[in-house]
């Protein structure tokens, strides 16, 4: 393949990486062209808006873990989660998109950006006003996407070939977990000490998320072992480190995430894995068992027949909680499906001889590639501030390579080290 797998920063060369970069190169500065200042205001002010968002901490329940145990015990047939109180105004901020001058952007690429953004965040509103509605359902299906037969169908044949045994050997605690994410993010700040990502345990979060420079972290959170360094690379290598470099770009919503970003990012996050060589079948069938439950969901299944399918399906009964509660938090939302499709839309990209070495610049859908290369190649885009650790390594390359040229999907798997 010719493909270019992954940046290289101008001020710390990976010495090891083994794909030289197409684009960006270790003598690149800074920017050698310049966005008019009235259009950067627009843009700031879009990424103000969005910083102000904390949309999945917004939609994720504050008694997941309670609601658990009462419908594991069969105590409850179906969980009555709570939420948060919002932090922004929905009406305040709608409002304040309003104002924005969309219309003054003189740019057409940047303008082209921005209105999609703009959209995404009305969406994301008055979704926060249907919080735990019917509503809030269509609205995430018009934000998120449903389940294609295409998709479904990749997801079921998952399911039926995966080998999965139940999860191997020792667990790592939220302690342990943020041990390992504060190490790595040292790592980090050897390379650039004025990185300014972080990560915390709160009890008011389920599992382990990225919210906008911080990784959280539950003060439930139990990670298999052998997963630890894949789990690390998708959230700080991954997520933590495009949000640095976005951040760091003259277009600020990179760093926030321009419209439809995450299902990009949440792809790139799974090569991570794949490419630390920590996808584990058990992984891959979660990521295929969120599909179908999202498509249960959509169908009209209760959050016990979405459970008890997947413990027909061989789930244990806690993650199968997990899965379905992520899915059917707020009033149902289909964000589960965009792992799995993100991810085989990237393999489809790299099969083509496409790179990955623009994805790490800032967050943002595959589907504007185009417009950021068109910002690349006229000299706007700053090159990476820090490079994906787990792409410095030569037999990551090598993983995604096998899987660029392999129709098999179970390929996905067979990396661990």
């Amino acid at each position: 393949m010719s493909a270019s797998f992954g940046p290289q920063t101008h001020a710390h060369p990976a010495a090891s990486d083994p794909a030289p970069v197409a684009g960006v190169s270790a003598s690149d500065t800074g920017p050698t062209a310049y966005l008019p200042p009235g259009d950067l205001a627009v843009d700031h002010t879009i990424a103000m808006l969005a910083s102000s968002v904390r949309f999945l901490l917004d939609v994720t329940p504050v008694d997941a873990d309670e609601q658990r145990a009462d419908f594991l015990a069969g105590t409850i047939e179906e969980p009555s989660f709570s939420y948060r109180e919002l932090d922004a105004d929905p009406d305040v901020l709608d409002a304040q998109l309003d104002q924005v001058a969309l219309s003054e952007v003189s740019d057409a690429t940047l303008g082209d950006l921005l209105r999609g953004k703009h959209r995404e965040l009305k969406l994301q509103v008055e979704m926060l006003r249907a919080r735990d509605t019917d509503d809030f359902r269509a609205l995430s299906v018009e934000l998120y996407g449903a389940v294609g037969p295409t998709l479904r169908r990749q997801a079921e044949d998952l399911v039926g070939t995966l080998e999965v045994s139940r999860q191997p050997g020792d667990m790592l605690s939220a302690e342990d977990f943020l041990a390992l994410a504060e190490a790595e993010i040292a790592a980090y700040r050897e390379e650039d000490p004025d990185v300014s990502i972080h990560a915390e345990v709160r009890p008011d979060v389920s599992g382990v998320l990225v919210e906008n420079d911080t990784l959280l972290i539950s003060a439930d959170a139990s990670v298999a072992a052998v997963r630890g360094n894949a789990l690390l690379q998708h959230e700080v290598g991954t997520h933590l480190v495009t949000q640095v470099n976005g951040s760091a770009q003259p277009v600020k919503t990179l760093g926030q995430g321009l419209a439809g970003y995450d299902e990009t990012q949440e792809g790139l996050a799974v090569l991570a894995e794949v490419g630390a060589g920590g996808l584990t079948p058990f992984r891959l069938r979660q990521l295929a068992v969120r599909v179908l439950t999202v498509h249960r969901m959509l169908s009209g299944a209760t959050f016990r027949e979405a459970h008890t399918a997947l413990l027909d399906e061989g789930v244990p009964a806690g993650s199968a909680y997990t899965t379905v509660m992520r899915v059917y938090r707020a009033g149902g939302l289909t964000k589960d499906a965009i792992y799995l499709r993100g991810l085989l839309d990237l393999r489809d990209h790299l099969a083509a001889d496409g790179r990955l070495d623009l994805f790490f610049l800032g967050k943002f859908a595959l589907r504007d590639l185009p417009l950021i290369q068109d910002l690349h190649d006229r000299g706007i885009l700053r090159p990476p501030r820090i490079t994906p650790r787990w792409l410095r390594d030569p037999r990551a390359v090598t993983r995604l390579r096998e899987v660029a040229a392999s129709d098999d999907l179970t390929i996905l798997t067979r990396g661990l080290t």
